[in-house]
């Protein structure tokens, strides 16, 4: 995804975390899984890259309890991570209730700006954009949805909003609708979604959500296959009650989550249409 290896380090462990921050709890510790070429790279990458783990577990608080490492043909790092949260406080991604209003709280658009930096093809600042965002932890939407009072919530990832927000639709039997205008997206994208920096994923997920989605009207194509986009440590997607939406964005704006907005809502289910896009 990026050629600092200090940097991907970061990334991954944000990404890690995610989880336990998307069920409202606290990570405590974390467990390095590790596979490198250690007969074809120096293990100087690999010791930055560990470092750039630590980094982000210190700043989430989470202890390193130690590490499995093997050798593979390609570098992969990620860690397990275990947190605590009260039985009675657990968020889920199957608790979205008609007339919540749905929150965002990171922009869109990291796997074609990865794409796109990997082909030397993204302008230097749109890609710093991404890597902020990426690099930043999800406390920020779980310490807002919290004093809320959200009702479900999920981290977007590889499977993109679109197919996120299809699992909560579907757990929740009920239908998500998303104003695709509204989307927050990575400053300078647009650009960049367009052949070639389309990844296999995109097309996966379409795929995945194309049985349950219907669209409405004539929506921007270039922001519907940013809602189809795979994302690297992604922010959290928030269904809380529509009375405390603004609340809840402006708690995450005031934490640093400059991009968190209202994307959409929730609805009694809508035959056999999981998700709704519209313009």
């Amino acid at each position: 995804m990026v050629n600092d290896p200090f940097l991907y380090g970061q990334i991954a462990a944000a990404n890690a975390v995610s989880d336990v921050y998307a069920m409202g709890g606290v990570p405590k510790t974390g467990l390095n899984l590790v596979g490198y070429p250690d007969d074809k790279l120096d293990l100087d990458w690999l010791g930055r890259i560990l470092e750039g783990g630590a980094e982000r577990c210190r700043a989430a608080g989470v202890a390193i309890v130690g590490g499995h490492t093997v050798r593979d043909a390609e570098i992969k790092f990620g860690l397990a991570v275990t947190g605590l949260v009260h039985p009675e406080r657990i968020l889920t991604n199957a608790a979205a209730r008609p007339g919540d209003r749905l929150v965002l709280t990171k922009p869109l658009g990291t796997g074609f700006v990865t794409t796109a930096h990997r082909a030397d093809a993204c302008p230097e600042d749109v890609f710093r954009a991404a890597v902020a965002g990426m690099v930043q932890l999800n406390d920020i939407g779980r310490d807002a949805m919290l004093e809320a009072g959200a009702h479900s919530a999920t981290d977007v990832t590889g499977f993109g909003l679109a197919g996120h927000a299809y699992e909560m639709a579907a757990g929740s039997g009920c239908t998500l609708v998303f104003e695709l205008s509204r989307l927050p997206l990575i400053p300078g994208v647009e650009a960049l979604v367009r052949k070639p920096f389309f990844t296999r994923a995109s097309a996966t997920n379409a795929a995945y959500v194309a049985a349950g989605l219907r669209v409405e009207g004539e929506p921007d194509p270039t922001r519907v296959e940013v809602f189809y986009d795979a994302q690297t440590s992604g922010g959290l997607l928030i269904s809380v009650p529509a009375d405390r939406a603004d609340a809840l964005v402006d708690g995450a704006r005031k934490r640093g989550a400059a991009a968190a907005c209202v994307v959409g809502e929730v609805t009694e289910r809508q035959g056999e249409a999981l998700l709704v896009v519209k313009e």
